[in-house]
C-alpha cells in the first residue's frame, strides 16, 4: 500500500463531484435552466480567466476578493490574468465585447475561484448559478430577478430561508452617505474589530457587512443608507418593494446589506437559509450594477442579476430533506455468456431504439454477471448465450418488481425491455424535472 504522500489527492479546498451524487447536481442545473429560460435567459458561457482588470475594475481594489481571495496568474505571455472570482463581471465584460441588442438576459452555471478558508459549503473551487439581465433601468426587472431565484428555492422544496433587501443608492447620494456614515464610524473607531479600523477611511461601507460581535455592536445604530436615499432612488426601491408584496415575496429590510463589490447600485439583496448555521447560511445573492458595463468600457448600460451558491445550496436542501434525487435507472444490462459479438451488437441495438442499456466485459462468469445487473439497477437482465444466438432469441429475467423468466425473440428485444421497463425511452423522459439542461456546464 502506498503511504499517503504518495496519493494524490485534490488540492485543499476543492471537491470531487462524483456519481450518483452528480445526478443531483444535474437535475439542479436542469431545474434551473428550465425556470430561467422560461423568463427569457439564454445560457452564456465565458472563459475561466479573465484579464485581471475585469475584477480590479468592477470588483473594487479594496474588496476583500481583489485584495485577499482572487487567484492571480502571468501567462507564459506576461499578461496578467485572474481565475473568475465571480460570475457578474465575466458576463457584463462578453456584453461590452459583443454588444448584443438590449434588452440582454443571460444565465450561466461555472465554477468560481476564492483563496479563503474553505467552510461549510464553501470550498476555493465552488460553482455558482446565476442570471444578468442589461438593458432596462425598470424596477420591475430587480422585482423579476428576485422573483426568479425566489421561485426557484421554493421549487427545489426549501421552505425555511429569508430575503434580505436594501438600496445602495447611486452616485448621486451616496457620497454624501458615506462622508455620514465614515464620520459616525470616526466616533467609534475604537469599538470597530482592527480589520475596519484600518479600513473605515477607505470604505467605510465594509464595517457595516462584518459579521464580527464588535462591528455589529456599532453598526446597530449607524445611520441607514435608505434613509438619505435621493428622490429617484427612492422612488426606485418603493417600486421593487411594492412589486415584491404585489407578487407575495416576504423580505426583510436590512440597513446593513451592501454585499461586498464596488459595482452595486440600488437594489441588493441576499437570501440565507434559517436551516444552516447562521455563519454559513447564505444561499445566494445579487442586486443592481448600473455602472458596471462603463466601468469595462462600454457604453452606459443598467444591470441587475444574482448568483447561487450550488454547494450551499445542496446543503440547504439536506438540512430541509427537500430536493432528494435518485439516479435514472437502467432499463437493461445485456449478460453475456456467448462471446463473440452478440452482446456488444445487441446494446447497440437498445441504445439506438432510445434505452438506457449497459452490458459486462471481460468474459465474466454468468453469475458475476447478473450481480452486476442487479447493482446496476437495471429493471431487466437480457440474457444472451450460445443457445439463444442459435435460435435467434434473447432470455428476459425481471430484476425488478413482478414477472418470470421468458424468451424473446431478437427481432422483438426492443418493445419488450420497453414493456418491461414500464417507461418512455430517452428521448420522451422528463422524469427529473421537465426540462434537459446542459448537465457539462457546471
Amino acid at each position: 500500500m502506498p503511504d499517503d504522500s504518495t496519493v494524490a489527492r485534490a488540492p485543499s479546498g476543492t471537491h470531487d463531484v462524483l456519481w450518483p451524487e452528480s445526478t443531483r447536481w444535474e437535475s439542479l442545473l436542469a431545474a434551473f435552466a428550465s425556470r430561467v429560460e422560461g423568463a427569457g435567459y439564454g445560457l452564456a458561457h465565458t472563459p475561466i480567466f479573465e484579464d485581471v482588470r475585469v475584477f480590479r475594475r468592477g470588483i473594487g481594489e479594496a474588496s476583500d476578493v481583489v485584495g485577499k481571495e482572487m487567484y492571480e496568474f502571468e501567462d507564459r505571455g506576461g499578461r496578467a490574468l485572474a481565475l473568475r472570482p465571480e460570475g457578474t463581471a465575466p458576463v457584463v465584460r462578453a456584453f461590452v465585447q459583443h454588444r448584443p441588442p438590449l434588452p440582454w438576459k443571460a444565465w450561466y452555471a461555472t465554477p468560481a475561484f476564492r483563496y479563503e478558508r474553505p467552510q461549510a459549503g464553501r470550498y476555493r473551487q465552488h460553482h455558482q448559478l446565476g442570471v444578468e439581465a442589461l438593458g432596462p433601468a425598470d424596477p420591475d426587472l430587480d422585482v423579476e430577478v428576485v422573483s426568479l431565484a425566489e421561485g426557484f428555492f421554493r421549487s427545489l422544496g426549501l421552505a425555511e430561508f429569508e430575503l434580505r433587501l436594501n438600496s445602495m443608492g447611486d452616485q448621486a447620494c451616496r457620497p454624501a452617505y458615506l462622508e455620514l456614515l465614515r464620520a459616525y464610524l470616526s466616533e467609534h473607531r475604537d469599538e470597530l474589530c482592527p480589520e475596519h479600523r484600518q479600513r473605515l477611511d477607505a470604505n467605510p461601507l465594509r464595517a457595516l457587512d462584518c459579521k464580527r460581535p464588535e462591528c455589529r455592536a456599532v453598526t446597530a445604530g449607524a445611520p441607514s443608507l435608505a434613509d438619505h436615499l435621493c428622490d429617484p432612488c427612492r422612488r426606485h426601491f418603493e417600486r421593487v418593494r411594492a412589486g415584491l408584496g404585489a407578487l407575495g415575496i416576504p423580505f426583510v429590510l436590512d440597513h446593513r446589506l451592501v454585499r461586498g463589490f464596488d459595482y452595486y447600485t440600488r437594489t441588493t439583496f441576499e437570501f440565507s437559509s434559517e436551516a444552516l448555521e447562521a455563519a454559513q447560511n447564505g444561499i445566494g445573492g445579487g442586486g443592481r450594477y448600473d455602472g458596471l458595463v462603463e466601468m469595462l468600457g462600454g457604453p452606459p448600460t443598467p444591470g441587475i442579476g444574482f448568483g447561487i451558491g450550488v454547494e450551499r445550496l445542496l446543503l440547504a436542501c439536506d438540512a430541509e430533506s427537500v430536493f432528494p434525487v435518485a439516479p435514472v435507472p437502467l432499463d437493461a444490462y445485456v449478460v453475456d455468456v456467448a462471446g463473440g459479438t452478440a452482446a456488444r451488437d445487441l446494446t447497440d441495438t437498445l441504445r439506438r431504439a432510445g434505452l438506457r442499456a449497459d452490458r459486462a466485459f471481460d468474459d465474466r462468469s454468468m453469475k458475476s454477471q447478473l450481480k452486476s445487473a442487479d447493482r446496476s439497477g437495471a429493471r431487466v437482465a437480457v440474457i444472451i448465450g450460445p443457445d439463444e444466438v442459435a435460435g435467434g432469441v434473447v432470455t428476459l429475467r425481471p430484476l425488478r418488481g413482478s414477472g418470470g423468466q421468458r424468451t424473446v425473440p431478437l427481432d422483438g428485444v426492443v418493445a419488450a425491455v420497453r414493456d418491461a421497463a414500464g417507461h418512455d425511452p430517452i428521448g420522451d423522459d422528463r422524469s427529473r424535472h421537465d426540462a434537459a439542461g446542459p448537465a457539462s456546464t457546471v
